[in-house]
This record gives structure tokens, C-alpha cells and sequence, in this order.
């Protein structure tokens, strides 16, 4: 039986890039499937493309409307926990850019199947022979920087932790994790990993985290992100590292993270 997955795309100024023709077909080759893409306050027609995209399938796609741009953490977050006030197996995130083609996706869905204690799936852009990872040199050669820096403060063997494509099973650690708004705009998927170890006992997301090698990732040259928003991810580790230390009581069944800072 296919696990139900509802797919978040989060969209900000995307109207001339969107391909909504791929999202379309993506639909019409995969079952159990719905997508709900969400506007964070995006300035030009984006909201129009959207709505008009929702209309041809409104059966399998949603648009949440955010009033304000929040940045894409927050995006994805508020997505998230939209798509889970439906019954729904998984969920997930997926760049609106496809730089990871939709056909991945069901390699996602099938280690869930295959692996039961599988909880996490996230996409990794491994470099090596029989793949096509394709990417600004010097974006790579950051992100090896930054991934390193990220291993060693979550004493993880993470590879690839800002890929724009998760599957998570939509259980209770989950919505969990996604109680708070993100410390950070840009790395919250680093602030995701970073609460679930504090959330859950080690042992069992070390067995639970999957990092999946992508055959296809193609850079997108008119991503929104520059050279220099390496430098704010750098600050934006530091801040939380500061929150969420790596030792500690863990949470409370039911408790927040602000909770746990006091609210703040």
C-alpha cells in the first residue's frame, strides 16, 4: 500500500520560474499524493500563478498565502503543519526550483516502506562517478565548509544538511520539532536536526535519520540566495548552537522549546 505524502513547496518571487506543467505531470504519474505550495508574501505575480496552478487540480494542490515574507524556514514550517491537519502518512519539502527532479520523490517514499524505523529521509548531493550533481564551484566548496562545521557541532556524520528535499513521517517528534518558529531564516534545517536530538534519545534518531545520495541535483543560476548569505548561516549556527545544547534534560512529552528557554 503507497504511504499518503503531502509535498511543501515553499514559493517566493517564483512566477517566471515556476514550471507548473512539472508539477502537473509529477501528479499525474504518482498516487497518494498531494502538494500545497506556500506564497511566502511574495511581492510579484506569484500568488496569481499559484492560484491559477491550484485550479487545474484542486483535488491534489493547495496554496497557503502567507500576508508577509517570513523567510523560507518559517515558510516551510507553517506548510508543514498545514499539511498535517489532514491524515496523511508523510510529509516533506521539495525546492520550487525542481533543481531535485520530482521523480525522486518516489525513491523517498520507498525506503520509509523498506525501512520501518526510518523517520527522516533527506536528500544529499554526493559528488561521484554515475551521478549528475551539478553546482557553482564555489558554492560547493562553501557548503563543504559549512556541512563539516555542522557535523561536528551536532556530532553527526551528516553530508548534506541544506538540500531542498525532506520526507519526514508525519508523527508526534515531528510536530514536536515544528512547534516553534525557527530561530534561524536560512538553516533551519540545521535547527530541525538540532531539536530533534534534543527532543528524542540519541540513539534512536541516529537509526532514524536517513541521508539519501540524489542521481540528479542541477543548480538553478537564479536562485534568491548569495556568496555572502554564508556569512549570516555562519552567525545563524552559532545562535543555535547556543540554543540547543547538545547535553541536557531533553523535553517533555507536550513541552516547547521556548518552554524550555524560559519564552523566549
Amino acid at each position: 500500500m503507497t504511504l499518503s505524502l503531502t509535498l511543501v513547496v515553499p514559493c517566493y518571487r517564483e512566477a517566471a520560474r515556476l514550471a507548473p506543467e512539472r508539477f502537473l505531470e509529477f501528479l499525474e504519474t504518482t498516487e497518494g499524493t498531494r502538494l500545497l505550495f506556500v506564497d511566502d508574501g511574495s511581492p510579484d505575480d506569484t500568488p496569481r500563478v499559484l492560484r491559477e496552478l491550484a485550479a487545474r487540480r484542486p483535488d491534489r494542490i493547495g496554496v497557503l498565502t502567507l500576508p508577509k515574507n517570513a523567510g523560507k524556514g518559517e515558510a516551510v514550517r507553517r506548510g508543514l503543519l498545514a499539511a498535517m491537519e489532514r491524515p496523511t502518512d508523510l510529509v516533506g519539502f521539495w525546492d520550487a526550483d525542481l533543481s531535485t527532479p520530482l521523480a525522486l520523490v518516489e525513491e523517498f517514499r520507498a525506503l520509509f516502506a523498506a525501512r520501518p524505523e526510518t523517520a527522516w529521509v533527506l536528500g544529499s548531493r554526493w559528488r561521484g562517478l554515475g551521478r549528475d550533481i551539478r553546482r557553482n564551484a564555489l558554492r560547493h566548496y562553501l557548503s563543504r565548509i559549512f556541512a563539516t562545521v555542522v557535523s561536528l557541532m551536532l556530532d553527526l556524520p551528516v553530508y548534506d544538511t541544506q538540500c531542498g528535499a525532506k520526507l519526514f513521517r508525519a508523527d508526534a517528534l515531528f510536530r514536536q520539532v515544528l512547534a516553534d518558529p525557527f530561530v534561524s531564516r536560512w538553516v533551519f534545517d540545521v535547527e530541525m536536526l538540532a531539536r530533534a536530538r534534543l527532543a528524542a534519545p540519541e540513539a534512536s534518531l541516529t537509526r532514524a535519520w536517513f541521508e539519501l545520495p540524489l542521481d540528479t541535483w542541477i543548480h538553478d543560476g537564479r536562485s534568491h540566495l548569495r556568496p555572502s548569505d554564508f556569512a549570516v548561516a555562519v552567525f545563524d549556527l552559532w545562535r543555535i548552537k547556543r540554543r540547543y545544547p547538545r547535553s541536557g534534560p531533553g523535553l517533555r512529552e507536550g513541552s516547547t522549546y521556548s518552554d524550555q528557554r524560559g519564552g523566549t
